[in-house]
């Protein structure tokens, strides 16, 4: 049976529920975003909350999953893409509750970093909206992850220099450390969405 025959379409209810997964995690990327001058325990407690609802959503998606023979999409590819969307939220949290517990506040590097990932957010959420009728469009967006990706490494890189490279008295050393993890976060977050895009990818070459 081919993909199409099995339902490589808009309303079938697995590309709706990834897409759902894909926007949620735009949502929380873009709520990290705009809380990084303010970070609080309300912003953090936001970002908790469309965590869990997060969370929630892929448990129905792989339930689903059991429940079903054929899907419109190999069924790892599913499983994949939804837990690389579910990982980026994941950091999108453990970003917000470091940045919180630790009093790290944003710097430019967090504030670039951070809007490149919102981007591969929005682009995996455009790949996943244009899937089914222009798969080779999708593709693009999956390139786009790409890019954005190797744009955050070089800002993390340069980041990480300048971090040890200031650090000249022994007190700033545990903030020196703290930030570095606030910086390992977001990098993450940039190499799950670029997981979702590899996946992605794949899905492309098999149908279009």
């Amino acid at each position: 049976m081919s993909f199409l025959d099995a339902g490589l379409k808009e309303g079938n209810k697995f590309i709706a529920m990834l897409l759902e997964q894909a926007a949620a995690a735009r949502d929380a990327i873009a709520w990290l975003e705009g809380s990084l001058e303010k970070v609080d325990v309300p912003a953090v407690e936001r970002l908790r909350a469309l965590s869990r609802a997060s969370t929630e959503r892929r448990r129905v998606l792989i339930d689903e999953l059991h429940d079903t023979f054929v899907t419109p999409i190999d069924r790892e590819d599913i499983y994949n893409l939804s837990q690389s969307f579910e990982r980026m939220v994941n950091y999108a949290l453990t970003t917000i509750e470091e940045m919180n517990l630790l009093r790290v506040a944003a710097d430019e590097p967090i504030r670039r970093m951070v809007s490149l990932v919102r981007g591969q957010a929005e682009d995996l959420e455009a790949a996943m909206q244009r899937l089914a009728k222009n798969p080779r469009v999708a593709d693009d967006h999956a390139n786009h992850v790409h890019e954005k990706e190797r744009e955050v490494e070089r800002i993390y890189r340069d980041a990480i220099r300048e971090l040890f490279a200031h650090a000249t008295e022994l007190s700033s050393l545990p903030q020196v450390f703290y930030r570095r993890e606030v910086y390992r976060h977001i990098s993450n977050m940039a190499d799950r969405a670029v997981s979702a895009a590899n996946v992605l990818g794949m899905v492309v070459m098999k149908i279009a």
